[in-house]
């Protein structure tokens, strides 16, 4: 079929270079595009160069900014400067906004180390973490994903700040808010007791 649509083809394989986007999908995503009106398509592209020219990683947590101005969280006078929540992805830091109950700072790391896929600690921002910490920071929480690969992260960085005038912390884990003990797994459960706390 694509060979009679080598310009289709491409556009496949130009969406198959998405994170993300899964490839049941691909062929929608596709059509979308392909019926959008050409004006539409213009600003949609134009947006995407502009966002790309004015949206940056800040210098201090990593988290995204404009280009122009001070980073939201950084600068806030609001927020405690010593107290610093340690997340994967900006998506977990929009997680715990969400809350309305932090109000410490940041720091993005880009992801979690995994071997497997090339990832090592050299391509996250742990470094810039360990330099936050030697210019003053009371407290660092590690909120890296329940995963192997999350646990393997905060375990690597709880070894780095060893010894350093910093409390290490991470957020409590166990059983879900409105669960039930017959449907969690063992790992769950068993974080749930061995982390228990006095009623």
């Amino acid at each position: 079929m694509f060979h009679e649509l080598p310009t289709f083809a491409q556009l496949i394989k130009g969406l198959q270079q998405i994170p993300f986007l899964a490839s049941k999908n691909l062929y929608r995503v596709a059509e979308h595009f392909l019926q959008m009106d050409p004006e539409r398509v213009d600003q949609f592209c134009a947006l995407l160069i502009h966002a790309k020219e004015k949206i940056v990683r800040c210098d201090e947590c990593f988290c995204w900014k404009e280009r122009e101005r001070p980073c939201s969280f950084c600068s806030s006078p609001k927020r405690d400067k010593q107290l610093v929540c340690v997340v994967e992805t900006w998506q977990e830091l929009f997680a715990i906004e969400k809350t309305d109950g932090y109000q410490g700072v940041y720091h993005v790391l880009g992801g979690a180390i995994c071997p497997l896929e090339g990832i090592g600690p050299d391509e996250l921002t742990i470094a810039q973490l360990i330099a936050r910490v030697d210019r003053g920071v009371k407290e660092i929480i590690l909120a890296t994903n329940q995963t192997p690969e999350g646990e393997a992260t905060a375990a690597f960085i709880a070894r780095k700040l060893k010894g350093k005038e910093v409390i290490v912390s991470c957020l409590a884990r166990g059983l879900p808010v409105g669960s039930s003990l017959e449907a969690m797994d063992r790992v769950t459960v068993y974080k749930a007791l061995s982390e228990r706390r006095l009623f």
